[in-house]
């Protein structure tokens, strides 16, 4: 059977037989692979930890009729084993690759999405950004990659341009007064600038943010996730939003 290697990040593990376990990658070539782990949950395992949630690894494979086998793993960056540290990062981190995982098909290609997840994790594990404004960047972003990019600023519908207040989960954003539609929300204006800032890394903005806006920002992130998810993001319920991250004045104050 053909063998090949591919660099990736580990999305998720389930539990096979008394030893193994079946491991979810986003890779960079082949896009999401499910393949076997032989003897990775014993405690003499040649992959170790290596083939945990989070972690950036190499892996040589091998192709086989349902699942490909794992023959070699080796760790490129352990940003798993950094996030886990700090359960806001983790959190955090477990929404991400929920996300990542739902939005990939299997052995569909799609590098904008692997550097994207990978970037993502890495800042993280960094934790120069606070773990919930990490998160909403990767998860629009994400979106914007999946065909999905949200307005926050010209009306999503006609294109006039903003800012507009009105904002709208199923019309992709916000709307001029002549688009809006019944049941659509009112953010504020801070929150759309930040939501738009977010959307193109723009850190400095982000960072200088305000925690209600954060709050309302994130709430807007889910419901358009969700909304084109068809259901929601489990981990998200779990994200731990009580710590905030210290704005630059902060820091030097």
């Amino acid at each position: 059977m053909p063998l090949y290697r591919d660099s990736g990040v580990v999305l998720r593990t389930h539990k096979l037989g008394e030893a193994d376990r079946i491991i979810t990658v986003l890779t960079r070539g082949r896009g999401k692979i499910r393949t076997v782990a032989k003897g990775v949950r014993r405690t003499k395992s040649k992959f170790g930890a290596r083939l945990e949630p989070g972690m950036h690894v190499d892996l040589q494979c091998y192709e086989g009729r349902n699942l490909d086998t794992v023959t070699q793993a080796e760790s490129l960056d352990p940003w798993g084993d950094q996030i886990a540290r700090d359960y806001s990062r983790w959190t955090a981190g477990t929404a991400i690759l929920e996300t990542a995982d739902r939005l990939s098909e299997e052995h569909e290609p799609s590098v904008q999405q692997y550097l994207l997840l990978a970037g993502a994790l890495r800042t993280l594990a960094q934790g120069d950004h606070a773990a919930e404004l990490v998160l909403d960047a990767y998860l629009l972003r994400a979106l914007a990659v999946a065909g999905w990019a949200p307005s926050f600023h010209d009306c999503a519908q006609c294109g006039e341009p903003g800012p507009h207040r009105a904002f709208h989960v199923a019309h992709g954003g916000v709307l001029c007064r002549s688009c809006r539609v019944p049941g659509s929300s009112a953010p504020a204006p801070e929150t759309l600038e930040l939501l738009a800032a977010l959307l193109v890394g723009d850190w400095v903005v982000a960072d200088a943010s305000d925690p209600r806006h954060r709050r309302e920002g994130s709430g807007l992130t889910a419901a358009y996730l969700q909304w084109h998810l068809e259901r929601g993001v489990l981990s998200l319920r779990h994200v731990d939003r009580t710590t905030t991250h210290p704005t630059p004045s902060q820091r030097t104050g």
